[in-house]
């Protein structure tokens, strides 16, 4: 078995500086002069035990909140709650979209109140 000498330092194992400085060890073969062993692709994601989880345990999903959290936000949700115009499935439907909007957003705009406020109206009768 021949061993072909590594291709970046001619196999002496040493890579000198071009301008006549200092000299380090082969970055390809690590000062062995050999050519590395070419294994093909190298997976180092998840190399740590703490990478990935036992198949025994399941991932925890996160809790959602049913309520707001912020003032702003359980004002407007008692608002819907109080509101007779609109569906029981309407006003989840309402809830659900301020907190999301918490979520996203941190707090409830103002912008965002008045919208909701409008959903809240009784239909108007034009004629």
């Amino acid at each position: 078995m021949t061993v072909e000498p590594c291709g970046i330092c001619g196999g002496d194992g040493w890579i000198q500086n071009s301008f006549g400085g200092s000299a380090k060890t082969c970055p390809a073969c690590h000062g062995s002069g050999r050519k590395a062993e070419d294994t093909g692709f190298r997976d180092v994601t998840k190399t740590k035990p703490s990478h990935y989880r036992s198949a025994n345990q399941p991932a925890a999903a996160p809790e959602k909140s049913n309520w707001p959290s912020t003032f702003e936000g359980e004002q407007l949700a008692k608002e819907v709650q109080a509101a007779s115009a609109v569906s029981n499935d309407t006003k989840t439907k309402l809830i659900r979209e301020i907190i999301e909007y918490e979520i996203s957003h941190a707090k409830c705009t103002q912008t965002f109140i008045k919208k909701v406020r409008k959903q809240l109206r009784p239909p108007s009768a034009t004629g």
